[in-house]
């Protein structure tokens, strides 16, 4: 990996892990985020990066000129957020990530790594979904995301390499710790109220991997030669961790003893369900094995409950939660209606 590397969303859940690795390399590593979450920080930040724009979505061309790997994070990031406002989520995740592709090419920058989802595969059931399977999505987060990879396909018929991660449900910890995913969320109820609560049936499949273990694969991607990787997706995860959420909450449970199951008495059936092959990926990366399973999350959290910092109040609510916690700010008018930071000058 040589040359300027940029990542969006560096300030947040993912690029808080992958931006001290990718400097470890000893490659220059520059940043894009408009820090939406800033006071939803759990742990020391990593050492600040040179910030090309605060916000991708006002970066032109001249602003890539000197780029030669760009990794794109930013967005809105699931399907709760997506459901804020389907406009803006397409606007966001699809057509402003789009056009960051288009401006990318137009620049010189040589590859283009794009994190897509794996819940473009939807209601997909328990069968398992390589990366030529079918889609349906399901949301407006997937259909966002799956358009953007159809236009990022363009993109590469026109000289940039592209590069389209499908990453599974990510866990574990982070300076920018997320409790709106699985592992997480049921990992912190159980250690904070004796309840690991099940919001749905637990009929779902999720592939499921450590941050860190995304961030490996994403430095993977970036390293490999143009070959091996321009214009493909990838499926990022691990086979073996594919689980059920009732298949889930049973692992960690099995490591906490003193919890009990609890199934929300409104509880339905998730239609979102898939089961994801990473062959494509294993082939790729020699070894590719988990680094941690589901039920280490127990230790990563540990320091937060001991310190009696955490608490379902906290990460439930707009101290923690992404999307309590962008209602307040947008209601506080700290953030416009598209999620711009009003106290902050417009580029």
């Amino acid at each position: 990996m040589t040359g300027s590397i940029l990542v969006t969303g560096h300030l947040g859940y993912v690029g808080t892990v992958l931006t001290p690795q990718l400097a470890a390399r000893d490659v220059e590593v520059m940043g894009c985020d408009i820090d939406l979450y800033r006071a939803c920080t759990v742990a020391a930040m990593p050492t600040a990066l040179p910030i090309l724009k605060a916000d991708f979505r006002d970066l032109e061309v001249d602003d890539l000129r000197d780029i030669d790997t760009l990794i794109h994070l930013a967005g809105l990031s699931n399907d709760p957020l997506g459901d804020l406002d389907h406009a803006l989520t397409h606007a966001i995740n699809h057509e402003a990530a789009a056009r960051l592709a288009g401006l990318a090419r137009s620049a010189g920058v040589r590859r283009f790594i794009a994190a897509s989802s794996c819940s473009v595969y939807g209601a997909a059931g328990s069968g398992w979904l390589d990366e030529r399977s079918a889609t349906a999505p399901l949301t407006a987060y997937a259909h966002a995301k799956f358009g953007l990879e159809q236009a990022l396909q363009g993109e590469a018929d026109r000289g940039l390499e592209v590069v389209i991660m499908r990453p599974g449900t990510v866990f574990g910890f982070s300076p920018r710790l997320r409790f709106d995913l699985v592992v997480n969320n049921l990992a912190a109820w159980a250690m904070t109220t004796g309840r690991l609560h099940l919001k749905s049936t637990g009929n779902a499949w999720r592939p499921l991997l450590h941050v860190n273990d995304l961030c490996r694969a994403i430095i993977a991607l970036a390293e490999a030669p143009a070959d091996a990787v321009a214009g493909q997706i990838f499926n990022i995860g691990f086979n073996e961790l594919n689980l059920t959420v009732r298949e889930l909450a049973a692992s960690l449970l099995a490591a906490l003893p003193q919890a009990r199951l609890d199934i929300a008495d409104d509880a339905e059936p998730d239609q979102r369900s898939y089961r994801v092959d990473c062959s494509r990926l294993d082939r790729l990366i020699p070894g590719w094995a988990p680094s941690r399973i589901p039920a280490d999350v127990i230790d990563e959290l540990r320091p937060l409950i001991e310190r009696g910092w955490l608490s379902a109040e906290r990460f439930e609510g707009p101290a923690l939660s992404r999307v309590a916690h962008l209602h307040h700010r947008m209601k506080s008018g700290e953030l416009d209606a598209e999620l711009r930071d009003a106290a902050r000058p417009a580029h």
